[in-house]
């Protein structure tokens, strides 16, 4: 299944995508709830939502304005450093251990929505991602196993102040800004697409500028070995999200002069048979005056 979150007329409501097309499955059926958290937590649900028979009117997904497919995810769990070019372009030394760290609510929106720049910085970079949304949840996850956990998957645009990031071997400060961690639109079943997520094209663009252009194959650690090694520590929980790293490409590294995101432009993440999270770049001053 190909899901979408979002908002026709002002209403909020969980979408089947089937082409440019898309079919409400919370008018259908409505215990699928707004968002996606009924549907991760509860495999029955999805069954019945998968097998409905009579899906109503169609729509154009043109006319949906995405929302975050989880209005409150729970816990937001990224990994650095797990393409060895991206490794290498920032100048670290190859992990065997990935670096792990977390987003909190504020710092995530929807596809669409700006993404915005802070007024102590303009050091705002873009990183391509694939995210997983975790459904069955689970503690020691067998990494032949994890396969079994996940939901979906999705596009991620893990924002960075880079100026922030660095002002500490944690990586808290450049990774939280508010607006800055763009999820979406679509999320699709694991039956979408190549087992793992594995073999898929991923690409960040700012109009015909490629940034970054890679493959999920070229991951250090798998969506399985993520969740077997993240599963080690804490419990995961459905509707939990983990964001997979991202390629070589990044701003920070670009040379002579480091390429920053720009107020006015449009940045587009791609994912092959996922989808794009596209997102205008806006200046926190600007956003203030507008509000």
């Amino acid at each position: 299944m190909r899901l979408i979150v979002g908002q026709v007329a002002r209403t909020q409501s969980v979408y089947l995508a089937k082409g440019n097309t898309a079919y409400n499955l919370t008018a259908a059926l409505p215990d699928v709830g707004q968002d996606l958290a009924e549907l991760a937590a509860d495999v029955d649900l999805m069954a019945r939502a998968a097998n409905l028979s009579d899906l109503g009117a169609a729509i154009n997904v043109s006319d949906i304005t995405p929302a975050l497919p989880i209005e409150k995810p729970g816990t937001i769990i990224c990994l650095g450093l797990n393409y060895i070019e991206h490794i290498k372009e920032g100048g670290y030394d190859i992990p065997d251990y990935p670096a792990l760290f977390m987003r909190g609510r504020n710092s995530v929106m929807a596809a669409g929505a700006p993404l915005v720049r802070p007024t102590c910085s303009h050091d705002l970079d873009y990183e391509a991602e694939l995210m997983i949304i975790i459904g069955k949840g689970g503690r020691h996850i067998a990494q032949a196993d994890a396969h079994d956990h996940i939901f979906g998957y999705t596009v991620f645009n893990d924002g960075s102040v880079r100026d922030y990031q660095r002002k500490t071997h944690q990586w808290t400060p450049g990774k939280n800004f508010d607006n800055t961690g763009a999820i979406g639109p679509f999320v699709v079943t694991p039956d979408e697409v190549p087992e793992g997520a594995k073999g898929l094209k991923i690409e960040s663009r700012v109009g015909t500028e490629i940034l970054q252009s890679s493959n999920t194959q070229n991951m250090i650690w798998s969506a399985a070995h993520a969740i077997a090694i993240i599963s080690e520590y804490t419990t995961l929980e459905a509707g939990d999200h983990i964001a997979l790293g991202t390629p070589p490409g990044v701003g920070h590294a670009t040379k002579p002069n480091p390429r920053w995101l720009v107020p006015g432009e449009v940045v587009d993440i791609e994912i092959e048979g996922i989808g794009i999270c596209s997102n205008p770049i806006v200046d926190e001053a600007d956003m203030k005056a507008k509000s």
